[in-house]
């Protein structure tokens, strides 16, 4: 066992041979969108994201399913099932079998199983001084699907929503795979602020948070002034608030896109200092244009995150 239960990580990690490991990992949840096809993209890239995060390649995959068959018709599922199978057919990853039950509440998901030389996976808390932190999608997500849920959103941003939750971390993992990466994770429910803490919680490290530099879906800002924040990102920052220390100069809307709690969210990378700029640009030239660097990590073991 490489990676297992007394740490916590974004998958576990099991040694097979010298040159092969397993990741494995499992997640599912309840729609983010009313699309039934978009949903079932959505939960395969967030299910997938996991192995990308620890370096690796997906490779199987089993469906995980709870659908309400009394109370909805079985086209719906057949459409959620059809989104996903078509997402893992772009990830070059099989689905070989799953589990459904009925259930009243509707979820999908995978359990996801992913190939990986044990000498190089990444986990969270391996982070270095003087490395910089490399973020590879906007944050938003969850202020823009309160706004969707409350009617105030346009069709415009619901759609870029949609496809960016629905974006795989595929390309981000493969050319960070060049780069001198310490480590990494991927940024979902507990939003950035959380995933960062669980990165400098028991490290022996502080990070620097440039919240100046970190991307944003433009209109989520907004959202955020207006008060539409999800009720996890309010307990995101009661869990992690203690480790944090905001600059003045901050303003509370972009504080609360810190905390707020994203779907299918990207990449963190931590990677050395003078490596971060060049993993951008080759980031932004593949397409993912979102790619910045957004942070450092510092000297010292207070564990603390200092937003600036």
């Amino acid at each position: 066992m490489i990676v297992g239960l007394l740490r916590a990580d974004d998958a576990g990690v099991y040694r097979v041979s010298d040159d092969l490991a397993l990741i494995q990992t499992v997640d599912f949840f309840t729609p983010v969108v009313d699309d039934p096809y978009m949903f079932g993209q959505i939960a395969v890239a967030n299910a997938l994201s996991d192995v990308y995060a620890m370096g690796g390649v997906p490779k199987i995959a089993m469906n995980l399913v709870a659908f309400p068959a009394k109370e909805m018709d079985l086209s719906v599922l057949r459409e959620i099932v059809q989104g996903g199978i078509d997402k893992l057919k772009e990830a070059e990853c099989v689905l070989i079998g799953g589990h459904s039950i009925e259930d009243k509440e509707l979820k999908y998901g995978l359990s996801v199983t992913g190939f990986i030389h044990p000498d190089r996976v990444l986990t969270k808390k391996t982070l270095q001084p003087g490395d910089r932190l490399v973020i590879t999608k906007p944050l938003g997500t969850g202020i823009i699907n309160t706004a969707i849920k409350a009617g105030l959103a346009s069709e415009k941003i619901t759609d870029f929503v949609t496809r960016l939750m629905a974006g795989l971390n595929r390309d981000a993992a493969r050319i960070m795979a060049d780069f001198p990466v310490h480590a990494c994770t991927d940024v979902t429910g507990f939003g950035l602020i959380g995933h960062l803490a669980e990165m400098v919680e028991k490290s022996g490290r502080s990070v620097r948070l440039a919240s100046s530099a970190v991307p944003l879906i433009a209109e989520s800002f907004d959202y955020a002034a207006m008060g539409l924040i999800p009720a996890g990102a309010y307990k995101n920052r009661e869990f992690r608030q203690e480790m944090v220390e905001r600059g003045a100069e901050v303003k509370q809307a972009v504080e609360d896109l810190l905390y707020d709690p994203q779907t299918s969210g990207g990449l963190l990378i931590c990677v050395a200092g003078d490596s971060a700029d060049p993993l951008v640009d080759a980031l932004q030239e593949a397409g993912i244009e979102a790619a910045a660097v957004i942070g450092e990590v510092l000297e010292g073991p207070e564990e603390r995150i200092f937003v600036r």
